[in-house]
């Protein structure tokens, strides 16, 4: 399998800049593996495909608003920060992406405050646009944090030009969001509305949660041909002994197992031994799901539309044939479905 198997064109109007109204009520496209059939419905409709005793396993990350405005100290140049991962919480050291990046050296210096308050200092270079940060402020970690949260902006995708509305800071948040890590949402989970998962647990159906951090790898552009040359990210994931257990009791009775996204399949596939047990995991994943894979827990899965030769894409393509997967695309873009992000949703079974 090459990258360039996995390329189409995509209309900038198909690109959703804003969530549907209600979270429940973006499109869904349901793809039937066995008939390989394509059926048309609305996203509350996905519990028409569940009984009673089947699982719905939900990556309950949540996003924290990783994008900060600073100054540049002397010039006063407005500098992007967009911090992807704290390395240590006592001396306030994170990995971080700059904007512009050909402006910031070691040892410069970053204010995000008139006062001063809070200030970072450039300690290291990365790659390209990434530095690490020590961050220089007086008071407790508590405050520390609590400061960045006032300060930081929900961290949208680039592609989305508007600017961030208030209401993104609920929208682009799953409803269950708990365990804060994630720089990027889990987007599949965007969907699901308090009432929603009120219908689905009035009608028997069980909840897994699992946690992997989304990092901004996830959706790096693949720069080689080779799928096997391709190297993922490292995304912190954790699943206790709670829910390893609900997922091997549901997998052992062949009940349907439904992953909420591409984050939770990952975390899924990472943690599943050669006989199809989950077991309790905490560590960091660069898995890499792309066609032939042999999917070992999740027999349906919800996702959203994705770019153009993204890993998504290929690991959506894993899951229900190229072929086919290519062939709903195609149709997902003459039905004018809303991709990405903020975009419609995909059920395949």
């Amino acid at each position: 399998m090459k990258t360039s198997d996995f390329n189409f064109d995509l209309p900038a109007e198909l690109l959703a800049e804003h969530p549907s109204e209600n979270r429940d009520e973006a499109r869904l496209m349901v793809l039937d593996r066995k008939t390989e059939t394509i059926t048309h419905r609305l996203f509350k409709d996905v519990i028409d495909y569940f009984d009673e005793k089947d699982l719905f396993i939900f990556n309950n990350t949540k996003v924290f608003p990783a994008r900060l405005f600073g100054n540049k100290e002397k010039t006063g140049a407005k500098i992007e920060v967009f911090l992807l991962r704290e390395l240590d919480a006592e001396t306030r050291v994170w990995d971080v992406l700059v904007d512009p990046a050909r402006k910031i050296r070691i040892g410069n210096k970053l204010f995000f405050t008139e006062d001063e308050s809070l200030v970072a200092e450039v300690i290291d270079n990365t790659t390209s646009r990434g530095r690490t940060l020590r961050f220089l402020f007086d008071g407790s970690y508590e405050e520390f944090r609590a400061k960045l949260t006032e300060l930081g902006e929900t961290p949208l995708p680039k592609y989305i030009k508007r600017e961030v509305e208030p209401e993104d800071a609920e929208r682009y948040q799953t409803i269950y969001a708990k365990v804060e890590g994630a720089v990027a949402a889990p987007t599949a989970g965007l969907h699901f509305s308090k009432h929603l998962m009120k219908r689905l647990e009035i009608k028997g159906i069980d909840f897994a949660e699992i946690t992997l951090h989304v990092g901004l790898g996830t959706f790096n552009p693949i720069e080689v041909e080779d799928l096997s040359k391709h190297k993922m990210e490292s995304e912190e994931a954790i699943i206790d002994e709670k829910n390893a257990e609900i997922i091997n009791r549901a997998v052992e009775e062949g009940r349907r197992v439904c992953a909420v996204g591409t984050t939770t399949m990952r975390a899924l596939e990472t943690s599943v031994s050669s006989n199809k047990k989950i077991s309790a995991y905490r560590g960091w994943t660069n898995k890499f799901i792309y066609p032939p894979h042999d999917f070992g827990v999740a027999n349906a899965m919800i996702t959203n539309f994705h770019t153009p030769k993204s890993t998504l894409i290929m690991m959506i393509a894993a899951f229900a044939n190229k072929d086919f997967v290519m062939r709903a695309y195609e149709e997902a873009i003459k039905e004018g479905y809303k991709f990405y992000s903020y975009g419609d949703a995909m059920l395949i079974l």
